[in-house]
């Protein structure tokens, strides 16, 4: 009896956390949208269509990325070590890199990263011709409207096979009510949101 009423109460928490889940994630049918972009996207990167690729992105990951790089650079010890930071960028200095939109930052510190791969062009046209997309699921929070692609892709080099798996994440436009945008960072950062009445205590008293 024990046993069977552990095993009841094992299926009711499995139930009730079944539809907890269903509850605030919501699948999604492969042909939505973030389906179309997602393939759209990786399509570029390994295309290398830097700029098709930066207009799918959260423009504020982008800005962001431009401040961290051009910090690190600024910060280098020496002006050779800030030169050696510049080499693949093709600009005459870390203000030339400042002065861009964060899309054409992109576009250079995509470009300068290639370079240092030094793929051969057979190597890399061998990996364009062979590219595999397959998003096997997409899910939604359904509070935040997030969707979540799960995606399987594969490509050959002259030498190998190379098949690799990606949790992309989208969240909507601001810009467009029924588009969605890339945000790189949600897997890598924790998303930070201040609380109510967590004011630090200076701008407390300010108020």
């Amino acid at each position: 009896m024990q046993v069977r009423s552990f095993l009841c109460g094992l299926a009711a928490f499995a139930t009730l956390g079944l539809v907890t889940s269903t509850a605030v994630a919501q699948p999604l049918p492969l042909d939505h949208p973030c389906g179309v972009l997602v393939k759209k996207y990786l399509t570029a990167v390994v295309m290398q269509d830097w700029k098709t690729a930066a207009a799918l992105l959260v423009p504020a990951s982008l800005e962001r990325r431009q401040r961290e790089t051009v910090q690190i650079i600024k910060s280098a010890p020496t002006m050779t070590d800030e030169e050696t930071m510049l080499a693949g960028y093709n600009v005459k200095g870390v203000r030339e890199l400042e002065s861009m939109t964060a899309q054409e930052f992109y576009q250079a510190d995509r470009e300068a990263w290639h370079k240092k791969l030094k793929l051969t062009p057979e190597a890399t046209t061998r990996k364009q011709e062979t590219l595999k997309i397959t998003v096997l699921g997409l899910v939604q929070e359904k509070d935040k409207g997030f969707v979540h692609a799960t995606v399987r892709t594969s490509q050959e080099t002259l030498t190998d096979k190379i098949e690799e798996l990606f949790l992309i994440s989208f969240v909507p436009d601001p810009a467009n009510p029924k588009g969605y945008l890339i945000s790189p960072e949600m897997k890598d950062r924790p998303v930070i949101t201040p609380l109510d009445g967590s004011a630090p205590k200076e701008d407390a008293k300010k108020k």
